[in-house]
């Protein structure tokens, strides 16, 4: 599998190792001029009517508001959605339509009539405004015996923002009146800082997070302090990467480049390129705050492409970024919860404007081994129906080195994926995977004498013998002793968090395995576990970005030379994410 944004005229080898079997052959190349524009299929999912608590509320009426703000400025309807037949994600295989609704999460139904998601926006509007206090702020609740809450009332007053900008009608006084009680309290935060930098007693010592979210929001509505940046800038080294995002978007309004580009700098210790999945995200250090707003990765990762598309749209940090955050919510549905989906969403339409991928006029024309094979007109009236995908089987695909050239002219990008299947007769068959890695170690169990001291049935001090073993690794052809027992473990590299995974190890013909139980053993990561005459079958409810590892025992039975194919990798529910391992032979003798 390749993916990359193309350039006029880039071309791809696919060398394809295939003896015999040439009918099971099969090449699927998928373009795109965008991988945001596919986050439009959450959209019909993430709208409901907005009931509950404050923040219940506001989770509902956010999502709400940016799915009628993206609309607008795409220039799209809900019903080209329903419509549309091209998936926009180029990562992606599998039939369009289908892969769509994977967004769908809960029970409710998709929306597609814009008036309706009007009418929710309105009524949103409408019970966020009679939930604010007297005071002008919002709490968890309103009426008699409530507070308000500074995080609640920056959040409230965004998404009235948002609204706005919408020409959604906004009850007079709500905004300004929220405003007015976010300004007073930051005017608190300042004399509580300038306080302790007189005493070094009363106040606070440094300027927070919330104070980076709330100097935002103002700043947002033209009510910039200098004072307070100058505070955040200079206890910038205390901020999460969150509040250094949204401090980072405050200053591109106040124009405060110099700060800017330090910020900028802050943040980008963090930022991990990977080269070879073309993708980019940020390893945040925030184990000991993630329960907190600020330690949420994904509307971290959001504001972070906020920010980028302000200042750096079209720099391959964006794109990277913007294929890490797809990517986390492949096979899945959306990313934690409608909130960091609306998040994301709102940052992904920010990123589509500024980059010009939402408005693409190009026209591709798509050669295999030098033969014109397909020219496609892309444009934005076409977006979500254009022929996105060309096949190739069987006697098309010549055995050996195979070249795919992508020529472009016009308007916007080309995101690009190749995915080959053959059927191989190689002796000797290697590892392969991309965002998904699986590495098979084979050890010889060899026990060892290990006691320990224990407590006897009267209290004294006795030896107790323990079950324990050295681990010998296992080579191609090492040879057995029948009897002998041996420990497979998988050792497995995600490059993103996914849901659904299957490993099946193929299980040499002479061995065994130890348990015979299928269910949940307990293993390394929580899988249910299937044993089969040919296979153990690993069932991972949720895998985590990282390396992991997982292992079960076999025993060495009938001898002979026997060959255990590569362990498969592969996504429930996204045929196009697969791995395997290598191939081993192991030779059992008589003992």
């Amino acid at each position: 599998m390749s993916y990359g944004p193309a350039r006029p005229g880039p071309r791809s080898n696919l060398r394809s190792r295939r003896r015999g079997g040439w009918q099971q052959s099969r090449l699927e190349l998928r373009y795109s001029p965008t991988l945001a524009g596919a986050m439009v299929d959450a959209l019909p999912y993430l709208v409901s009517y907005p009931y509950g608590c404050t923040e219940q509320t506001l989770n509902r009426f956010l999502p709400t508001v940016i799915t009628q703000q993206t609309l607008r400025r795409m220039g799209v309807d809900l019903e080209v959605i329903r419509n549309k037949r091209t998936n926009l994600n180029a990562q992606e295989i599998g039939d369009d339509r289908q892969r769509a609704g994977q967004w769908r999460r809960y029970h409710h139904n998709p929306v597609f009539d814009e008036d309706e998601v009007a009418a929710m926006v309105i009524a949103g509007v409408k019970r966020l405004a009679a939930m604010q206090l007297s005071d002008g702020g919002w709490g968890w609740f309103s009426g008699y015996g409530e507070h308000a809450y500074p995080h609640t009332t920056a959040l409230i007053i965004h998404g009235l923002q948002i609204a706005r900008e919408n020409r959604v009608t906004i009850p007079g006084g709500v905004i300004e009146r929220g405003v007015q009680w976010l300004k007073n309290y930051q005017a608190k935060e300042i004399e509580r800082l300038i306080l302790w930098d007189r005493t070094k007693k009363g106040g606070k010592s440094h300027a927070d997070n919330l104070d980076a979210f709330v100097y935002m929001v103002l700043t947002d509505e033209a009510v910039e302090n200098k004072k307070m940046r100058d505070y955040l800038y200079r206890d910038r080294n205390s901020l999460a990467v969150y509040a250094k995002a949204m401090f980072g978007l405050a200053l591109v309004k106040a124009k405060d480049s110099q700060k800017l580009a330090m910020i900028v700098k802050n943040i980008e210790q963090f930022l991990v390129r990977d080269a070879e999945n073309q993708t980019a995200y940020l390893n945040l250090p925030n184990s000991s705050y993630w329960w907190y707003w600020y330690g949420s990765e994904y509307e971290a990762h959001a504001y972070y492409l906020k920010l980028l598309s302000r200042t750096a749209p079209t720099d391959k940090k964006a794109s990277g970024l913007v294929k890490y955050l797809l990517n986390n919510r492949k096979h899945a549905t959306y990313w934690n919860s409608t909130r960091d989906t609306a998040v994301i969403v709102e940052a992904f339409a920010d990123y589509l404007t500024a980059s010009g991928e939402a408005a693409p006029d190009l026209t591709l024309d798509i050669f295999f081994n030098n033969q014109k094979m397909k020219t496609v007109r892309i444009n934005a009236k076409n977006l979500f129906s254009f022929d996105n995908k060309l096949i190739l089987e069987g006697k098309q695909i010549a055995t050996g080195t195979n070249h795919i050239q992508l020529q472009k002219s016009g308007k916007g990008p080309i995101y690009f994926n190749a995915y080959l299947d053959y059927f191989t007769l190689e002796d000797f068959i290697t590892r392969a995977g991309l965002e998904i890695k699986v590495q098979r170690r084979v050890f010889k169990l060899t026990e060892v004498d290990k006691k320990i001291k224990d407590a006897g049935s009267h209290g004294q001090v006795v030896d107790r013998r323990v079950e324990k073993y050295e681990r010998e690794p296992l080579e191609n052809l090492a040879a057995l002793k029948s009897g002998d027992l041996v420990e497979v473990e998988l050792v497995i590299e995600s490059k993103n968090d996914y849901e659904y995974l299957v490993f099946e190890d193929m299980k040499a013909a002479g061995f065994e395995p130890v348990e015979v139980r299928s269910g949940y053993t307990g293993n390394e990561m929580g899988a249910y576990v299937e044993f089969r005459d040919q296979k153990v079958a690993f069932f991972v409810r949720r895998l985590a970005r990282g390396r992991h590892s997982v292992s079960y025992r076999l025993r060495a039975e009938i001898p002979g030379k026997f060959s255990a194919l590569p362990t498969r990798a592969y996504a429930m529910y996204a045929p196009e994410l697969k791995a395997n391992s290598d191939e081993i032979k192991l030779i059992i003798k008589d003992n």
